[in-house]
């Protein structure tokens, strides 16, 4: 038991941890208020990333799309089916291999997703009001520079 107490204070004195954890807080915070804000016009979380990633890469394959979301194609499996059944997508052969369905939006999801992407860029604004420009880039380029890191070593080692 001490030695979990001592791990635990550890953790709480590390410089790195102690800033990192703020990391996923914001994040939590960002993510609950972007959900109440594309609730005001009728979207959830999950459809808006279907729709504004498939606004922005027009044509993509589900497994493309879920590369891009990093999710699994099973987590789009209902997803895709419900939303193009409300006429917010469509898939449409491949034009070079008849195997592969090519993802697009519809109007209504166009309209949707450009929508949900004002209610995006205004939270953005928001939450980034406390910076400056600077700051702003700052931030970026850090995050950046870390996911680059973890994607080129995924692990530490243990």
């Amino acid at each position: 038991m001490e030695q979990d107490s001592q791990d635990a204070e550890l953790v709480w004195n590390h410089p790195r941890f102690q800033n990192w954890i703020e990391v996923p807080k914001a994040y939590q915070i960002a993510r609950r208020l972007l959900s109440e804000g594309l609730a005001t016009i009728d979207l959830d979380l999950p459809r808006y990333d279907v729709l504004a990633t498939i606004l922005r890469f027009p044509g993509l394959t589900q497994q493309e799309l879920a590369d891009k979301l990093l999710v699994g194609r099973s987590n789009l499996s209902m997803l895709l089916p419900d939303m193009e059944k409300k006429k917010f997508l469509e898939r449409r052969e491949d034009e070079a291999d008849r195997r592969l369905k090519r993802l697009f939006l519809t109007e209504a999801g166009e309209e949707l997703a450009r929508s949900g992407l004002r209610v995006h860029v205004k939270l953005v604004d928001h939450m980034m009001a406390p910076s400056s420009e600077e700051e702003c880039k700052a931030l970026g380029d850090q995050m950046r520079k870390i996911r680059k890191h973890m994607l080129d070593s995924p692990s530490p080692d243990w």
